[in-house]
C-alpha cells in the first residue's frame, strides 16, 4: 500500500524562477514520486475575473500562478486566493495530497483544508525580514499547530523552534556537488567577467537587507588591485546605495546553471552577510557550494558558518573590513599543498551532504509520521 500522498501542494513566498534554492532543489526531487503543484504568491494583472496559469516545468511539476486585479485591499485578495484554491481542489481527494508550507502566510486561504500530511519547512525566520506582514508571527504559530511535521533550514533555526513542535527537524543548506564541483576547472570564462584582471572576490545571491555595503566599500577601497564580482538581484533595497567603485563589479541575476562558470574565476568567495535580526538564524545554501567548487570562502560570523565550517577550519570568519581582508590575504598566499590539503578536508566534510539524501530523509520521515497517525487511529 502507498503510504505517501500522490500530490504536493507548496505554498510559497518565493517565485519558482527568482533564485534556484532549497524549494527547487527538493521540489524537483519530490517530483520524481509524486506531482507537485508550486503554489505561488499573486500577480496583480487581471484586467477581468482572477484567474489561475500553470506551467509545467518538468514531467511532474507545475508552476501555478494567481492572477487578481490591481488595487485589491487585504480581506479581497484573501477572499479571492480562496476561491481559486476552492477550483482548483473541486473534485480532489485531499488524501491525496500534502500541503506544503514555505510561507504561513498562505494559511488566510488554506487553513479550512486537511490534507492527508501538512509539512511546514521553516527555511528561513520571515518574521525578522523587511517588509514583514505584521501577522506573520501569529500565522506561523498557527501553522505550527496545524503541521504534521516540521524542518527547518538550519540548525540556529532548529534550536529557536523545537520547543514550539513535536515533531521537528533541522535540514541544513545541501549541495549538487557534481554540478559545483565543474567551478574546480579553468574554463572559458563568461563574457562579463573574462576581461577583468587581477584576484576575483566573488558573491552570489540576493543583494538585500542582509548584504553588509559598507563590508563590501571597505574592501574596495582598502585593496583596488582586487576585483569585487557581485551576481545577483537587488531587491528591498535602494540600487542608488551601494558601492560605486571601479572594481566592485555588478554582474545581475545568473541562472543556476550558470554559477560554476563564474565560479572557475573566483581566487575567493565571499558572504558578506550583516548580523542582524534577517539573518540571526539563517543557513546560506552558498556555503557548501562555493566550497564544492573548490574556493576558498570568507564570511562575517553567521551562527550556522562557524558553526560548523569556521569550527572546523574550513572557512575563514571575519568581523569587519580589517579582518576580511587578513583572511582574503592568507587564502590568496596559499601554497598548492596547502589548498590541496584543504580541500581534501572540504570533501571529507561534505561527503554525505548532497539534496538527494536530504530529501531521502525527509521523506523517510513524512512517511514515518503518516504511519504513526494511523497506529494512533487504529489504537483508538
Amino acid at each position: 500500500m502507498k503510504i505517501m500522498p500522490k500530490n504536493l501542494l507548496c505554498l510559497s513566498h518565493l517565485r519558482w524562477d527568482f533564485v534556484f534554492q532549497r524549494p527547487q532543489h527538493l521540489l524537483t526531487r519530490f517530483s520524481e514520486t509524486s506531482t507537485v503543484y508550486f503554489f505561488e504568491e499573486p500577480i496583480f494583472d487581471s484586467e477581468t475575473d482572477s484567474y489561475l496559469t500553470f506551467s509545467k516545468r518538468l514531467p511532474n511539476l507545475w508552476v501555478c500562478v494567481p492572477h487578481l486585479a490591481p488595487g485589491m485591499e487585504k480581506a479581497e485578495i484573501n477572499k479571492e486566493l480562496s476561491s481559486l484554491m476552492n477550483k482548483f481542489l473541486q473534485n480532489k481527494d485531499l488524501e491525496d495530497f500534502t500541503f506544503w508550507y514555505y510561507t504561513p502566510m498562505a494559511l488566510e486561504f488554506t487553513e479550512k483544508y486537511n490534507p492527508k500530511l501538512t509539512v511546514y519547512d521553516c527555511m528561513d525566520e520571515l518574521s525578522a525580514f523587511k517588509f514583514a506582514p505584521v501577522e506573520l508571527k501569529e500565522l506561523e504559530r498557527k501553522l505550527l499547530a496545524k503541521a504534521d511535521i516540521v524542518f527547518t533550514g538550519g540548525n540556529s533555526l532548529y534550536e529557536a523552534k523545537k520547543h514550539q513542535h513535536a515533531n521537528i527537524y533541522p535540514f541544513p543548506s545541501s549541495i549538487e556537488k557534481a554540478h559545483f564541483e565543474k567551478g574546480r576547472k579553468k574554463t572559458i570564462q563568461p563574457a562579463d567577467q573574462a576581461n577583468v584582471a587581477g584576484p576575483k572576490l566573488g558573491f552570489y545571491g540576493v543583494i538585500d537587507e542582509r548584504f553588509d555595503i559598507d563590508l563590501i566599500r571597505g574592501i574596495a577601497d582598502a585593496r583596488p588591485e582586487w576585483q569585487i564580482m557581485l551576481i545577483g538581484p537587488v531587491v528591498k533595497i535602494d540600487p542608488a546605495t551601494l558601492p560605486q567603485n571601479k572594481n566592485i563589479h555588478y554582474l545581475g541575476q545568473k541562472s543556476y546553471s550558470e554559477l560554476p562558470s563564474y565560479l572557475s574565476g573566483w581566487d575567493i568567495a565571499l558572504i558578506p552577510f550583516l548580523l542582524n535580526e534577517s539573518t540571526r538564524f539563517i543557513s546560506p545554501t552558498k556555503t557548501p557550494e562555493y566550497l564544492s567548487a573548490g574556493i576558498p570562502v570568507v564570511s562575517t560570523p553567521i551562527r550556522d558558518v562557524v558553526n560548523p565550517y569556521g569550527t572546523s577550519k574550513l572557512v575563514q570568519i571575519g568581523s569587519d573590513v580589517a579582518e576580511f581582508i587578513k583572511a582574503i590575504e592568507k587564502n590568496l598566499s596559499l601554497s598548492a599543498k596547502k589548498k590541496t590539503d584543504w580541500l581534501a578536508e572540504v570533501d571529507d566534510f561534505l561527503a554525505l551532504n548532497s539534496w538527494d539524501r536530504t530529501c531521502s530523509v525527509m521523506q523517510k520521515l513524512m512517511e514515518n509520521t503518516i504511519k504513526e497517525r494511523i497506529k494512533i487511529s487504529i489504537a483508538s
